[in-house]
């Protein structure tokens, strides 16, 4: 009889090691999250189990977000926190329309002194699957991002975009299907209609002030030199002193207005509903120059550098002229194209503005007043046409007018770029330069000339209002207090303050990390922390962008998010029971700067 083998103690210690050792690495990999990775999840329901050609289908994509995380809204909010944004590319005929978030929560974070919109759990994003007519039968797969920024009660990770792909069977037209998932498509539908709450603007004392300013600008946009001459022709169209006119003054001024708002009011609502795109692209810093760059553009056609010329075909048809009714109507809607010299800059500009809000109703409001603006004047002259003979001459007034409407672009310009800038100083000299140079411009360096004596008064008025607020808006600006020196980091300097037998105060923070300003704010600018400070070499890893040895430097510290606070040693070694790891106050900072300089 063969004698079982006997294992020796040490093949025993090698064969039970390896399945320990497995267990370890998983047990691991499971506790300890990855640097930035598995904050979010997009998986995608069906509606059906195929998809005939020529036709739209309901589309779900089911968002998740790991306990304890936020992800950031669509919108652009405060907190200099990145949108969250969902994008499928289109492929032979498919594509992917409508994507519709559902509405926010508003979270309170320690780090911020107001709410922020956020998404957390489990939340459906509905859309539209269209297939066109045309579009090859069979299985397509579509490919798509979704980009989020992740933050925690004390805590957030870099802007991750992680990419998917999924299946779309498409079937000839007219083929039977299988209804899918219509539980989760009902309950989608029903949370959708339950929000009666506008998701966008809400009414309150700044967008009353914004639109008093959209309607000022559309009453002064009169006042220029493509508008202001065929205020007399308008008006007498209107009143019927062509012969040719029938019905009350009153009512034709009323059509015309609502000529313009038809015409506007259908550029705000394509602009807002192309600013889910518009707004993702005006993430980029590049794209906001170059906008800036554009609305600077147009403004140079407010100071007479050059004008908008509308092709002569589109000139013949805006200049015909049409009986009744309908005929002040289409006055109404082509004035846009007949004053476009004049009228076009402000509207491409207001057009850029209401492409970054990005909400379809604000976008009508706004242009909707600014039309009653534009035609109001018109239809109280027309009211009263036999008070034409009392307004005022065309003159150089009204080219002071139009270079007012060029410095309003140029204000409009450095509003898109101002997020660029974190620092409160940067931010005041942007809007202090634009306010001194319009003021000197309009004031003083503009030379047009009016027939009245007061319109001198006029000019240096606004000059000196202009040049007042530069100042009180420079001096309203907190000044800053005096924060830690941060040097940036390389590791031959943590290697020479070993030599030096100095300890190290390394930071890992970022622009778009809200933790992190607080940070900056209330506890690197305490006196106490500050005088500590100098007695460590500070360093700072910037992840705002990344850089090459981003990867490198973050798997050398095991950092797993920001803000991260490590504290060396003088022998070069950190101490790890000090980490900091989330938002800390100055006490709990205090405390472990002295620990580490015993």
């Amino acid at each position: 009889m063969k004698k079982p083998y006997v294992f020796t103690h040490k093949e025993w210690s090698t064969r039970a090691l390896v399945p320990l050792l497995f267990c370890w690495i998983v047990i691991v990999a499971v506790s300890v999250p990855g640097a930035w990775a598995g904050t979010a999840g997009i998986t995608v329901l069906h509606s059906q189990d195929r998809y005939p050609r020529g036709g739209s289908y309901p589309l779900l994509f089911r968002v998740n977000v790991a306990p304890k995380w936020y992800i950031h809204e669509t919108g652009k909010g405060g907190e200099g926190l990145i949108p969250t944004a969902l994008h499928v590319k289109p492929l032979a005929g498919v594509k992917i329309t409508g994507i519709r978030f559902p509405s926010p929560e508003k979270k309170e974070f320690s780090f911020s002194t107001e709410t922020i919109n956020v998404y957390s759990g489990t939340f459906l994003v509905r859309a539209n699957l269209q297939v066109d007519r045309q579009a090859p039968a069979g299985d397509k797969v579509l490919e798509g991002s979704l980009s989020y920024q992740a933050c925690s009660d004390t805590s957030c990770l870099p802007p991750e975009t992680i990419p998917f792909s999924f299946r779309v069977p498409v079937a000839v037209e007219g083929a039977r299907t299988t209804p899918k998932n219509q539980v989760l498509f009902a309950q989608a539908e029903s949370e959708a209609q339950a929000r009666t709450a506008p998701t966008g603007f809400i009414p309150g004392a700044g967008l009353f002030l914004t639109l008093l300013g959209i309607f000022i600008g559309g009453m002064a946009l009169n006042l220029t030199p493509c508008v202001y001459p065929l205020i007399p022709i308008t008006v007498s169209y209107f009143g019927g002193r062509s012969g040719q006119k029938t019905g009350r003054p009153v009512f034709h001024g009323f059509l015309y207005m609502m000529g313009l708002a038809f015409t506007n009011a259908t550029l705000g609502a394509v602009a807002a509903l192309s600013g889910g795109l518009l707004g993702s692209v005006l993430q980029s810093p590049i794209v906001l120059f170059i906008v800036a760059a554009i609305l600077v553009g147009l403004a140079t056609s407010f100071f007479g550098l050059w004008e908008i010329r509308v092709p002569s075909g589109i000139m013949q048809v805006s200049a015909r002229t049409f009986g009744g009714y309908f005929g002040t109507f289409f006055m109404g809607l082509t004035l846009g194209v007949v004053a476009a010299p004049c009228l076009g800059p402000f509207i491409l500009g207001l057009l850029t503005f209401v492409g970054q809000k990005a909400d379809p109703a604000l976008g009508i409001l706004y242009f909707f007043v600014l039309s009653i603006g534009l035609g109001l004047p018109l239809a109280v002259l027309a009211v009263f046409s036999s008070n034409l003979e009392r307004l005022p001459l065309s003159g150089g007034w009204m080219v002071w007018i139009r270079t007012c409407f060029g410095w309003i672009l140029i204000g409009m310009a450095a509003y898109m770029i101002l997020p660029l800038f974190a620092s409160p100083v940067l931010k005041a000299s942007v809007v202090g330069v634009v306010l001194v140079g319009a003021g000197l411009h309009l004031g003083w360096l503009e030379k047009s000339k009016a027939s009245w004596a007061g319109f001198v008064f006029v000019k240096r008025g606004l000059g000196v209002v202009l040049l007042t607020a530069a100042v009180i808006f420079f001096l309203a600006v907190p000044k800053q207090k005096q924060g830690i020196q941060w040097t940036p980091y390389q590791i031959s300097r943590v290697q020479a303050a070993k030599e030096q037998g100095r300890p190290v105060l390394l930071d890992f923070s970022a622009e778009w990390c809200s933790p992190c300003r607080a940070l900056e704010r209330t506890v690197f600018t305490d006196p106490e922390v500050l005088a500590l400070s100098r007695e460590f070499v500070t360093l700072r890893v910037d992840l705002t962008r990344r850089h090459p040895a981003q990867d490198k430097i973050l798997a050398m510290y095991g950092i797993r998010g920001v803000p991260t606070l490590i504290f060396i040693d003088r022998k070069g070694i950190e101490k790890k029971s000090l980490r900091v790891e989330e938002l800390i106050g100055k006490d709990g900072m205090i405390t472990r700067m002295r620990e580490v300089l015993r």
